[in-house]
């Protein structure tokens, strides 16, 4: 069938609506019309290079959308169905068995290699060539063609619209907090960076009852809003002297830090700002940094740990955010705005500028 989708024909090219062929669904795969994608920042490493990747590539990874058709084999879903569609996994190498398909052994191919879970492609240009297939889903698009391990069926009497950024964003850094880190209640957290992922860990870090929630940006409007969202203390990182007042704040250092922006320097801060003992969650996309093993870390007994997708199992996690959502304990529609596919170049600049934390396009 023929579809519009978000493609990038080469390294460095510009993000482009294209309109695609979208084979039907094979064994254990799912058409869906996609309602509304969020846009993240790991497009935008995908398309510069900063992730290594298939070109050329249709984006998106967090898409949420309605059944039309199910493939051979399909149980479990049916068309109607609402559904959000996060990350591939393979469902068979350990880390899968044990629960944690995050950490799947094939989850950077099955991520940014383009193609499915069977080795072939579902997108073709309109010449035949392939094209790849973000997180096996290609969610910027206006239909997709999914493997069951990515999709997880919600709640249909919940606005439909606002739930793709659930699949990446926002389960990353609430699940960072809750299902890696677990604090303690009455434990204290700092997070570097509150765009979608980082508000998202904020309000993990209340749903935990964290009694201290130190959240640190550049930008103002977005500090205000995490104070809302639960931080119980703000720091400017243009301003402030971050780590002092982080040592000030706590007395010896923060239990734990989540750096969620992927900037070296905010890595050293965050090592410096927990206490002996503390630890570091890193799940911004930074480059090399330089730390010195022995001060930074054994001396002091810190820990430093990298965590993909918030170590969740999507279908039980993303429920679980909805569900206390619809209580208002988690109000992550705090952080969308909806633009449409014709909007694609403000929705992206105001990602950028900061004016949209999580941008979703409707389709």
């Amino acid at each position: 069938m023929r579809i519009k989708s978000i493609v990038v024909e080469e390294l460095h090219g510009p993000l482009m609506v294209k309109e695609v062929e979208l084979d039907t669904p094979k064994h254990n795969e799912v058409l869906i019309q996609v309602v509304g994608s969020g846009i993240c920042h790991t497009d935008f490493a995908v398309k510069t290079g900063r992730i290594p990747s298939h070109f050329p590539i249709a984006l998106g990874h967090e898409g949420a959308g309605i059944v039309k058709e199910i493939g051979p084999g399909v149980t479990g879903f049916s068309p109607g169905d609402h559904v959000v569609v996060s990350f591939p996994y393979c469902g068979h190498c350990k880390n899968c068995l044990t629960g944690h398909p995050s950490s799947c052994e094939s989850s950077f191919p099955l991520s940014f290699g383009g193609k499915m879970l069977d080795g072939t492609y579902r997108i073709h240009d309109v010449q035949g060539k392939e094209v790849g297939s973000l997180f096996g889903q290609a969610s910027l698009s206006s239909y997709v063609v999914s493997h069951t391990n990515n999709l997880v069926k919600v709640d249909p009497e919940v606005d439909l619209r606002l739930l793709g950024p659930l699949a990446c964003g926002i389960q990353t850094g609430a699940g960072t907090v809750l299902n890696k880190l677990k604090p303690s209640v009455g434990e204290s957290i700092v997070v570097f960076g509150c765009g979608g992922v980082g508000m998202s860990a904020v309000m993990g870090a209340q749903l935990a009852s964290c009694s201290t929630i130190i959240a640190v940006d550049v930008v103002e409007e977005r500090l205000a809003l995490a104070k809302e969202l639960g931080a119980t203390h703000t720091l400017n990182g243009k301003t402030d002297d971050v780590v002092a007042k982080i040592r000030e704040i706590t007395g010896s250092g923060a239990d734990y830090a989540v750096e969620s922006v992927g900037n070296s320097v905010l890595v050293k801060q965050a090592v410096h700002a927990i206490r002996p003992g503390g630890k570091v969650a890193l799940v911004g996309g930074s480059g090399e940094t330089t730390l010195h093993i022995h001060d930074d870390l054994i001396a002091v007994n810190k820990s430093l740990i990298g965590v993909v997708e918030g170590d969740s199992i999507p279908s039980l996690f993303i429920n679980s955010l909805i569900s206390l959502y619809k209580k208002g304990q988690f109000p992550f529609d705090k952080l969308i705005r909806f633009y449409q596919l014709d909007e694609l170049s403000q929705a992206v600049e105001d990602m950028h500028s900061g004016r949209t934390i999580k941008p979703v396009i409707l389709f």
